[in-house]
This record gives C-alpha cells, sequence and structure tokens, in this order.
C-alpha cells in the first residue's frame, strides 16, 4: 500500500503540479497588476490595526485578526523548521531563492482564494458562517460542479485527520521524549484533552486560542533565530550571496557529496515553498469565510500577509540560521567555523544548527517551537476539517467528526505514521487541483471584486499614503 501510494504522491506532485500553482500564481499576479507587491502595506494596516466600525458591524463570526492568526496557526508548522533544513539539504542554499518566489506569486492566489471564499460563503444553521472552496466552485460555477466542490471536501476533511493532525501529534511526542523524557502515550493523553478542550468550544474558542499561541510562539523562534544572526552579522552578506549565486548556479561535487544541480534547487524550493505556506490548497479560504469585513477584498488582502509572514519571514529565518552555522552542507563546510554532524536531516539538523551557537538554549527553543508549532497547527487544521465535512454530512454529525479528530490526534502520538504521511500528501494534492480549477474559471469575479473596492470612496480617502 504504501508503495503504491508513494507511486500516486510522484505523479500528484510532480513537475505539472508545480507548474499548475506556480502557473496560476504568475497568471493572478498578471491578471491584478502585482496587487501583492504595491497594496502590502495597506494589507498589514487592514491586519493589524484596531478593528474598524464598519467592520465591526460587518456580518461574521471572527474578526479579520483572528481569522489571520487562525489561518497562521495552521499554516505554521513544523515545515517551517524540518521542511526548509530538507529543501536546502537537498537543494542547496538556492532553494530558498525558489521558495521565496513561489510565495510572493503564492500571495496572490492566497488572495483569490480568500476573496472569493468571503464572496461565497454561507451561514449555517448554528448562524455561523461556512466558506471555502467547495462554495466557491458551487455556488459561482454552478450546480454542475458540485462534484468538483464535494470532492475537495472530501479529500480536505481526510487531509486534517492526517498532515493537520497525527502528523503533528506525533512529531510533538517525538520531541517531547527526545527532549523531556515524556512517553508518548502520556503527551497522546494530553493532546487529546487539550484539543477537545478547544475544538468544542467552536469558532470562537479556535480563533481566541490561536489569536494567544501564534504571537508567542513566532515571538519564541524568530526572536531565537534573529539572535543568532546578530551574534554572526559579518555572515549576513556572505549568506545571502549563497541564496542568490546557488539559485542559478551548481553546487560542485566534492568526496562524497554528489552535488546539486540548479533543477534540484528549483524544485525542492518550490515544492517545499507550498507546503509552508499552503497558497493553492484551498486552506486558507476554509477560515476566511468566517470573517468579518464589510468587503470581501479586505479579508483577502489580509489573507496574503500570512503567505508573506510564513515564507518571507519564517522561512527565511531558519535558512539564514543553517547557513550561518554551516548545517546546510553535506560535506560539513561552514562559514560560522562551528563544526558539525554532516549526516542530521530535517528537524534535528535545525534543532543543532540552534544548539551550535545557543548551546542547549537553543535545542529548547527549537523543541519548544516544534511543540507550539505542532499543537497550533492541530488546533487550526480542525476548523478545515469541519468546514469540509460540514458541507459533506450537515451539521447533524459534526460531534462525530470531532470525536474522530481528538481521537486521532490520540492515535498519532503512539503510532508509526509513514503510511499516514503518504495518505495525507495524496489528500493535500488532490485538494489543490480543484481548488486551482474553481479559481481559474472564476478570475473575472477576481478581477471585479477587486476593481469595485479600490474605486470606493472610502478606500480613496483613507489610505492615499499607504496604497
Amino acid at each position: 500500500m504504501l508503495e503504491i501510494l508513494q507511486k500516486i504522491n510522484n505523479v500528484l506532485w510532480g513537475t505539472p503540479s508545480l507548474i499548475l500553482l506556480v502557473g496560476t500564481g504568475v497568471f493572478l499576479t498578471f491578471l491584478l497588476k502585482g496587487l501583492q507587491f504595491h497594496r502590502l502595506l495597506y494589507a498589514f494596516k487592514l491586519a493589524f490595526s484596531k478593528e474598524k466600525e464598519e467592520d465591526a458591524k460587518a456580518e461574521g463570526d471572527v474578526s479579520n485578526f483572528k481569522a489571520l492568526m487562525t489561518a497562521l496557526a495552521a499554516t505554521i508548522g513544523n515545515g517551517n523548521i524540518a521542511g526548509v533544513a530538507t529543501a536546502i539539504t537537498l537543494g542547496g542554499p538556492g532553494a530558498i531563492f525558489w521558495m521565496w518566489v513561489v510565495g510572493l506569486l503564492g500571495m496572490a492566489t492566497k488572495y483569490a482564494e480568500a476573496l472569493l471564499a468571503m464572496k461565497y460563503r454561507v451561514k449555517n444553521a448554528n448562524g455561523e458562517y461556512s466558506g471555502g472552496p467547495m462554495y466557491y466552485i458551487e455556488r459561482g460555477l454552478g450546480r454542475k460542479w458540485k462534484w468538483l466542490a464535494m470532492a475537495f471536501a472530501m479529500f480536505g476533511a481526510f487531509a486534517a485527520l492526517g498532515i493537520g493532525n497525527s502528523v503533528q501529534s506525533n512529531t510533538i511526542a517525538d520531541v517531547m521524549l527526545k527532549s523531556f523524557h515524556i512517553n508518548g502515550w502520556i503527551t497522546g493523553i494530553i493532546l487529546v484533552v487539550l484539543t477537545a478542550l478547544i475544538i468544542f468550544g467552536g469558532i470562537q474558542r479556535i480563533s481566541t486560542v490561536a489569536g494567544f499561541f501564534v504571537p508567542i510562539m513566532a515571538a519564541l523562534y524568530i526572536g531565537g533565530s534573529l539572535l543568532i544572526i546578530g551574534i554572526n552579522y559579518d555572515q549576513i552578506i556572505p549568506s545571502f550571496q549563497l541564496i542568490f549565486y546557488h539559485a542559478f548556479n551548481p553546487i560542485s561535487a566534492v568526496g562524497g557529496f554528489a552535488g546539486v544541480v540548479v533543477a534540484e534547487a528549483v524544485r525542492n524550493g518550490v515544492s517545499k515553498g507550498i507546503f509552508s505556506n499552503e497558497a493553492g490548497l484551498g486552506t486558507a479560504a476554509l477560515i476566511a469565510g468566517n470573517a468579518r469585513a464589510d468587503h470581501p477584498v479586505k479579508q483577502a488582502l489580509v489573507a496574503m500577509t500570512g503567505t508573506f509572514i510564513v515564507t518571507i519571514v519564517v522561512c527565511t529565518m531558519t535558512g539564514l540560521v543553517l547557513l550561518i552555522t554551516g548545517f546546510w552542507d553535506p560535506t560539513g563546510g561552514t562559514l560560522s567555523g562551528v563544526a558539525h554532524n554532516a549526516s542530521l536531516e530535517g528537524g534535528a539538523l535545525t534543532t543543532a544548527a540552534f544548539g551550535s551557537v545557543l548551546g542547549t538554549a537553543g535545542e529548547w527553543i527549537v523543541s519548544l517551537s516544534v511543540i507550539f508549532f505542532g499543537f497550533s497547527t492541530i488546533v487550526g487544521w480542525y476548523m478545515y476539517g469541519e468546514k469540509c465535512f460540514e458541507y459533506i454530512a450537515g451539521l447533524k454529525y459534526i460531534s462525530a467528526y470531532r470525536i474522530v479528530y481528538v481521537t486521532a490526534t490520540g492515535i498519532g502520538a503512539i503510532a508509526s505514521l509513514t503510511t499516514v504521511w503518504a495518505f495525507a500528501d495524496m489528500a493535500n494534492a488532490l485538494m489543490m487541483i480543484p481548488n486551482l480549477i474553481g479559481i481559474l474559471l472564476l478570475y473575472k469575479v477576481i478581477v471585479k471584486e477587486t476593481n469595485d473596492f479600490f474605486q470606493t470612496k472610502a478606500y480613496k480617502g483613507e489610505n492615499k499614503k499607504v496604497s
């Protein structure tokens, strides 16, 4: 079964899919005239300023800020720690450059997802809003496309149990065992209790927890990264030189190291960049539909800042730490002169890089970040799974899905999840395809809503200086 799934994933996540993802970002960037660049300051103002009266009075369940924090809770995850390390060790420093490229293009895709989610959202029997790719596919394209909407929802509900839940609890349990000598079953019980307390409280409690956890974990991890970069400030420029040089030039083979061609830098940078920011998968749209805003474009702008934060800020911090400490180089080379074990991979590599400069404190920073990142991902992805399951079965069986979700959290802490990873990767790819089809077919709606908003008197009068 595992071999079959791996073959399927090699096809689903092959070159055609990556071209579709990046191509959609390029198309939307051109269509929206580079909106993610010249409207970025205004987008951050919307995200982090006090909620305006017109938005507070608008329909929706949570503020723009809480919607962003919930999306970040699910998006900022262990892919930003282990994923970046894997991208660099397989693709070289140039992979970071291609992560930036796919992140900047992905901002346009994330913008489009959130805009459509807001425009085509519906109110359920509990008075809460539901939005996402399944709704804009069905309502925007018509009932004849319901099969495609249903396919997205089915794969989304399943993916939440895997990549958003069991995989995360397994990673947390592994860190708890190695760093704090706490057995997996104990970690599983703790996670089950905490997860149940939060998700049974509904969207308001989930968004409140996300609003609390995300700033803390971001400050912890980014703060540690900046400290290492500051200590080795003389290596910042050489690190960026490595990134830009190897984005277009191969790394020569040395000793037992086979070298890295440019194609590997591109492939690993693009694929890991997509996994880190989820632009194109349609996940952020599942929470964007709950936001309070008096126009869909406002929440769409807020949503795209999440991709900037995840890829341009968090992933760059990880990459610079690995380059400065030399832990990217399989030959054992280093910029800072710190010797290291060239056999380390993924999260262990990032942990060792932090520890090489900050000692035990550095290792604790990464360990605690993994725990915070993993748990916030479990909570954030639950909202994704619930919205997908609600579309399939309605509200009647939501409690059953919550029980299944909590159970998967406990199982993940003690199980071997190689097959679950493979299933989740497949589900992610199968979510992406219907989502991108919906976005591309609804491009005229995206352009119209965008033009309508930026022509309003309210926008023109208030935002002359930041737009």
